[in-house]
């Protein structure tokens, strides 16, 4: 790999953008640089030489640059594609990050914004040829030990992972609280190059709006009262690994433009902090809205949301996946049970109250009910009366009785709070919103119903 330079080839019909792309690089005897004015000659130029790295324009004539990103892709799939768009905007350029473009710069770009990103292209390119036989052949050897199930769900989302796992791109994960929307990130961090590096996950949902900048981009020692040393943050904890923003919906919009600079300009300015510091990390996002809904309703940002959802997964809710059960089941029994007494299972009953149940909270709630009837069981077969009132369908009705107008009221209320906390899975923050209530009139009603 050493007895060549790094191959970087500019296309662009624009003389003034292919020389101001030379300047930037034209000191630097880490690279061989070469040029074409437009997508054919350059396929020339490719057909020549090996080209480790492209910077492509979005917009020239006869074939653009999306035409060249699908040959290159064809013919040359270990040279990565960076798109320079200023006409398409980012929606375009997301297309072609989903067709196989490593990222992408809008003009005019910051000479410095350029450099950093073939830098980090040049940092992994002594590592490609050694990790390539291991990304050839590491497909079919995946590890899906935590994804536990093998319904056409859950196999259609292992092969997406499979397919996406290798790149850089960043993922944006969707699914309801509960159905292990984590666990995916996890695997698809377990299975990319980073996998040596950290996972580090954020829930944004819990993190306080008072220290959550604190939180992600760190703090130098004084930039505020209590901040007694440094704190490297998030961000700079995750270096070269996967940063995983869990609930990334939860965000404030001030919080959201923050974040997007970050992950744009791939550097982070700690509070207090004169410098912006260098990051290399990969975005896995996950979230339980729709944020597409979120975007048209003025909470969340669209530049944002384009930037995580490159490529987009959906956990399926247990409900779609009931064929999953026994091996859900089976899995969380051989995690709870104790080594020395007998191994426990469910009777044919007690599945059949579980298969006929909603699962609201998804897997999450399984796990608890599983871990509730192995705890509270003396017996090693467990029945439909080891699991909750509401799930044991076996259980006689409750008997009816008149109830006042008040009564029935409060009743219903009751119900409503305790039908939201199975939904959202205990989760109050969510609950309150799902109730349409504050959160602290969600506190005193369950504080008023002794919930």
């Amino acid at each position: 790999m050493k007895s060549r330079k790094f191959t970087v080839l500019f296309v662009d019909d624009d003389p003034a953008i292919i020389s101001s792309l030379k300047r930037i690089f034209f000191e630097d005897d880490n690279y061989q640089l070469l040029s074409a004015a437009d997508g054919r000659t350059a396929l020339i130029l490719m057909a020549r030489q090996r080209v480790d790295a492209a910077l492509v324009d979005l917009k020239m004539p006869g074939m653009d640059g999306l035409a060249l990103l699908q040959h290159i892709n064809q013919d040359y799939p270990a040279t990565r594609v960076i798109i320079i768009t200023g006409h398409g905007g980012v929606a375009v350029a997301v297309q072609a990050m989903q067709n196989g473009a490593f990222d992408f710069l809008e003009k005019p770009f910051c000479p410095e914004v350029v450099r950093k990103r073939v830098a980090q292209l040049y940092e992994n390119w002594f590592l490609q040829a050694e990790n390539q036989f291991l990304r050839e052949n590491k497909v079919g050897e995946f590890n899906f030990s935590e994804l536990v199930g093998d319904s056409p769900p859950m196999r259609e989302l292992k092969e997406m992972i499979v397919k996406i796992a290798p790149g850089e791109a960043s993922v944006l994960v969707g699914g309801e609280t509960g159905t292990g929307k984590e666990l995916v990130a996890r695997a698809l961090h377990q299975h990319s190059e980073r996998a040596a590096r950290p996972f580090v996950p954020v829930d944004c949902a819990a993190l306080n709006e008072n220290v959550i900048e604190s939180e992600l981009f760190g703090h130098c020692r004084g930039a505020f009262t209590g901040a007694l040393s440094e704190r490297i943050g998030l961000f700079r904890a995750a270096q070269q690994g996967t940063l995983f923003l869990d609930e990334v919906g939860e965000l404030s919009l001030g919080m959201q433009a923050k974040l997007l600079r970050s992950i744009q300009e791939r550097q982070v300015r700690p509070l207090g902090g004169q410098l912006a510091l260098p990051v290399d990390v990969r975005i896995i996002a996950a979230t339980n809205r729709n944020l597409k809904e979120e975007v048209e309703a003025g909470r969340f940002r669209e530049d944002l949301y384009y930037r995580l959802q490159v490529f987009t997964l959906q956990v399926p809710p247990l409900r779609q996946h009931l064929d999953d059960l026994p091996a859900l089941i089976g899995n969380f029994i051989r995690r709870f049970a104790s080594a020395t007494a007998p191994r426990k299972f469910f009777s044919p009953a007690a599945m059949q109250c579980l298969r006929a149940y909603s699962w609201p909270g998804n897997i999450r709630e399984l796990e608890n009910v599983v871990r509730r009837a192995l705890a509270l069981s003396r017996n090693s077969e467990l029945e439909p009366v080891d699991l909750p009132e509401h799930i044991n369908c076996a259980s006689p009705p409750a008997p009816v009785r008149s109830l006042t107008a008040v009564d029935s009221l409060a009743a219903h209320e009751h119900r409503a709070i305790v039908g939201a906390l199975e939904k959202t899975g205990g989760n109050r923050r969510q609950a309150a919103r799902l109730l349409g209530i504050g959160e602290a009139t969600l506190y005193r009603k369950l504080r008023k119903y002794k919930h």
